[in-house]
């Protein structure tokens, strides 16, 4: 795991957006895994002006609540087509976002694990953090080699999104259908975007605490590529700092991103 800390949460996600930039100019039929949020809607916003194609990528997003069809306004899906793949050049036959209207949930999650393997797996995994320390909606508890199905949402979870129902918390679907963590571990790269002080103390525990399955983040430790880019605030209550810069500034790959 690399820790890469920005002055502010503009130059955390230019820096998150070149990553993801130069991976799909490198591999045009890249397979990305994506996420929602916030803190992604100034990603998206930034990605969408990049010169890069996307004509060959495919995508699968993290997760999508259960009982919204895909025309919803709140569902994902529609959240990725406003935000994203309206933006840009890509095949929306390409794009995979969980079913949370399936009849059968149980066979949705199989057809998606399948779908995922079927691509050849992902190459790269965009995350974000939730303030309970989900990964997708892997709420605390939730096994490390977990695969896709469907999970009961916190009340921390739903009052985090209610933004985008109205500020109604109520009226946040308590159930989703989420990517699980041991899904989300056999990306071949992770990059996990956190900004703002509300996420320094989940921050923290997630990178430099044990691994346990009451902070699902905490299983990016044992994945061998992961990247995990922060801005000043939301890096305040990490006590490895020092080295996490000394890395930044010395490794040869991260040379061209260097102010």
């Amino acid at each position: 795991m690399e820790i890469i800390i920005r002055p502010d949460a503009g130059a955390a996600v230019e820096l998150v957006s070149r990553l993801l930039a130069m991976r799909i100019g490198n591999k045009p039929a890249c397979v990305l895994g994506l996420a929602t949020g916030r803190t992604m809607e100034q990603l998206y916003e930034h990605l969408s002006q990049q010169t890069i194609s996307w004509q060959q990528c495919r995508t699968f997003n993290l997760d999508e609540y259960i009982g919204l069809t895909a025309d919803d306004p709140q569902s994902y899906r529609q959240y990725m087509q406003q935000h994203l793949f309206s933006r840009t050049d890509i095949d929306v036959q390409n794009t995979h976002v969980p079913d949370g209207n399936a009849a059968d949930l149980k066979q949705a999650a199989l057809d998606y694990e399948q779908a995922i393997q079927a691509a050849g797996g992902i190459d790269v995994q965009l995350l974000g953090i939730g303030e309970a320390g989900h990964i997708g909606f892997n709420e605390p508890l939730s096994a490390i080699m977990s695969r896709t199905r469907d999970k009961c949402l916190t009340p921390t979870t739903r009052r985090q999104n209610a933004a985008m129902f109205g500020g109604d918390a109520e009226r946040v679907p308590r159930r989703a259908l989420t990517m699980g963590v041991g899904t989300i571990l056999d990306a071949r790269e992770i990059l996990l975007l956190a900004t703002g002080k509300a996420k320094a103390s989940i921050i923290a525990q997630a990178v430099e605490g044990p691994i346990t399955s009451m902070v699902s983040a905490s299983a990016l430790q044992l994945h061998p590529n992961c990247k995990v880019i922060v801005d000043e605030e939301a890096a305040s209550g990490l006590q490895g700092r020092e080295y996490y810069d000394f890395v930044f500034h010395n490794e040869p790959e991260w040379a061209e991103f260097r102010d």
